[in-house]
């Protein structure tokens, strides 16, 4: 058997951590917009505001907004834009009109509508209390946010509640839905002073792509325009999420959100209309309702409550890019680490394809280590969400070390009995049960993912990253050292569901999303991995 050098694993060390480099050099290369998406000199027109920060969420019922807080967030606003649009006067939000008149800030004033009449004639009478207390602050009432969207009102019904208000106060009315919604309900354009649609190219039924969501907004104005004449059109909500899923071609990314933004803007701008954008801060609670795509439409982030974008800063997708290549630096670096100081024991001599082996798992895990907690921290939400998360990143990091002793050693691939069914062999490596149950954790997760993404896939986010640094070890340790024997039934089932879940994701996401088919081929690779490495028993 060749007999490899120190030479060999130093040279294939040198090329992973340029391969890094590079390749984090690619992904975190700025941008820089002919448009600042928030341009100090020219303040925006309007934007979304909801007060709710940290844990705060209106679901919980029980939250009450200090006027304090709210202030703060107002003065802030105060600097970028000229209004903001509020949805509701519950949980402390009918102070924000008395604190936006102290900053110099208008508000369009909105009244959450639902099935439930008696909150909604409580919303009317303090609404129509503040548009009296405030007639200068308040330019207009949104009576009804996508209640017709949701199913909780009939449009007999909505516009009866909007014609009511109307005789109540002085300023304009209107309703504010997608705007699919107003073409199919033509009955509220009589009962309304002005149209307020929301135009959501990421949320479409057919999703935009972001370089093409500027033009698909002024379509869709433009086709309102002929369909309701006679009546100003407010896009009441529009804009890209920051994180997320992709849906199709549609992926929510810093930059894309900075670009999309700064384009809407212009445009407005150049053909002189009216437009809010969705939203002021990033949201956390609404990671409940819309995953985690939810919770990042904000111009500002909503820990540190910093405007993401500011103006004449390059724009990166990754701008902690540095540390995050420095860390797959230094992951690489163990994985090599770890053969090394297996060859102490060199229970076999190493052949020159377990160093390559060893090569692409550091690789592959020093690329993705970044990617990986750079989503691990946006994705995981509650703590449900960050064991599961954080389990198949610390499998991620495990497996590539792990692999690399097993690989120089020339162990092959545990099974699922190595870890849970009798141990017969007593002297069994600590290093093998390790990897086994990582093993185990990244099956479990991968197949809990891939039916989710089958039943129930909306909201739900790729796991590739994460996944991929876990999957490639293991997939290049049954090539490397073949397995013999029977093949287990548990790990035939989960290849059988990896692959068949693979199949229908790839079909059902369609051929742009590229975060779909990613995780679809580690989906793949990992079900041939469980097919083939559980082909037989570790060898001893």
């Amino acid at each position: 058997m060749e007999l490899i050098s120190f030479r060999t694993p130093l040279a294939l060390l040198l090329v992973s951590l340029g391969a890094i480099a590079a390749v984090w050099w690619w992904l975190a290369t700025p941008i820089m917009l002919e448009r600042a998406p928030i341009d100090p000199s020219a303040k925006l027109q309007c934007v979304s505001y909801a007060p709710f920060r940290d844990a705060q969420s209106p679901l919980s019922g029980n939250v009450h907004i200090s006027a304090e807080q709210i202030e703060q967030d107002l003065t802030q606003l105060a600097k970028v834009t000229e209004c903001v649009r509020t949805y509701s006067i519950e949980y402390g939000q009918d102070q924000v009109a008395g604190i936006a008149q102290k900053v110099g800030l208008k508000v369009i004033q909105g009244i959450w509508l639902s099935n439930n009449r008696f909150k909604n004639l409580n919303q009317i009478a303090t609404v129509v209390r503040l548009t009296k207390q405030y007639p200068d602050v308040i330019t207009a009432v949104v009576v009804g946010n996508e209640v017709l969207l949701r199913g909780e009102m009939t449009v007999n019904d909505l516009a009866a509640t909007i014609r009511s208000v109307k005789s109540q106060v002085t300023v304009p009315v209107t309703y504010a839905d997608v705007w699919e919604y107003w073409l199919k309900n033509r009955e509220i354009y009589d009962a309304v002073d002005f149209i307020t649609i929301h135009i959501l190219p990421y949320w479409e039924d057919f999703p935009i792509r972001a370089k093409f969501a500027a033009a698909h907004v002024d379509s869709i104005r433009q086709q309102m325009a002929v369909a309701f004449p006679g009546k100003e059109i407010l896009i009441g909500e529009t804009g890209w999420p920051s994180a997320g899923r992709m849906r199709e071609g549609a992926l929510p990314s810093r930059t894309n959100q900075a670009r999309v933004v700064s384009e809407i803007l212009s445009l407005a701008k150049r053909e002189n209309f009216r437009v809010n954008l969705i939203e002021a801060y990033d949201q956390p609670w609404k990671r409940q309702l819309e995953g985690t795509v939810g919770g990042f439409w904000g111009l500002f982030d909503a820990a540190r409550r910093e405007l993401k974008y500011p103006p004449g800063v390059p724009i990166s997708n990754y701008p902690l890019w540095k540390w995050q290549m420095a860390a797959g630096m230094l992951i690489s670096v163990f994985v090599f680490a770890a053969a090394l100081l297996t060859l102490r024991r060199r229970p076999w001599t190493p052949r020159l394809s377990s160093w390559i082996a060893v090569g692409i798992s550091a690789t592959t895990a020093g690329i993705l280590f970044g990617v990986a907690a750079d989503k691990m921290f946006y994705e995981s939400y509650g703590w449900g969400g960050w064991l599961q998360w954080g389990a198949l990143f610390a499998a991620g990091i495990a497996s590539p070390i792990l692999g690399a002793n097993a690989l120089v050693s020339g162990r092959s691939l545990p099974t699922f009995l190595d870890l849970l069914g009798p141990r017969h062999d007593k002297r069994r490596e600590a290093l093998t049960l390790v990897l086994g149950a990582a093993l185990i954790v990244t099956a479990v997760i991968a197949c809990e993912t891939a039916l989710g993404f089958v039943f129930d896939p909306r909201y739900r986010d790729f796991p590739f990253a994460s996944l991929t640094m876990a999957v490639v070890p293991f997939a290049l340790l049954t090539v490397n050292r073949p397995q013999q024997g029977q093949r287990p039934i548990a790990e035939a089932v989960f290849a059988g569901l990896l692959a068949m879940s693979a199949i229908y994701i790839g079909f059902n996401e369609g051929r742009d999303n590229w975060q779909s088919l990613w995780t679809c081929a580690i989906y793949a690779l990992f079900a041939v991995t469980l097919w083939r490495g559980r082909a037989a028993q570790s060898l001893k």
